[in-house]
């Protein structure tokens, strides 16, 4: 990909909502991610450009990534990802310390498949017994 292409593309979409991925997708993230080393660090610079750009070309050939945030950072290690996520357009699966996963679904060819919510389960009736 060139430069271009790369700057076209990893234009952040909007934020998603923090509450659309469901326990049983960021549990499925988390297991995917655990194997992963950090391809960006939050360093002592903090939130620049620069690093959301490198983000989103991250996420865009990815889609899950996993952060380290230095611990000379300026910002907490719980709001850092928040922000960047939030800043390129992605989810927070998990942090865990000083790591966090980001995970951002591709417009066009998604390679990660996250499970469906389940099917709610039938109404139970009220009283001791079931029918």
């Amino acid at each position: 990909m060139s430069e271009s292409e790369i700057d076209s593309e990893a234009a952040a979409p909007p934020a998603p909502s923090p509450a659309s991925l469901t326990g049983a997708q960021r549990r499925a993230l988390r297991g995917l991610g655990h194997h992963l080393d950090p391809v960006v660090q939050i360093g002592k610079a903090g939130l620049t450009p620069g690093l959301a750009k490198a983000t989103a070309a991250a996420l865009l050939q990815h889609e899950l990534i996993k952060i380290s945030i230095g611990r000379e950072a300026p910002l907490d290690r719980k709001t850092a990802p928040e922000a960047l996520a939030r800043e390129v357009g992605a989810h927070v699966a998990q942090v865990v310390g000083f790591t966090a996963l980001l995970y951002r679904r591709r417009l066009e060819n998604p390679t990660l498949v996250l499970p469906t919510a389940a099917p709610a389960s039938p109404p139970r009736l009220s009283g001791g017994r079931r029918p």
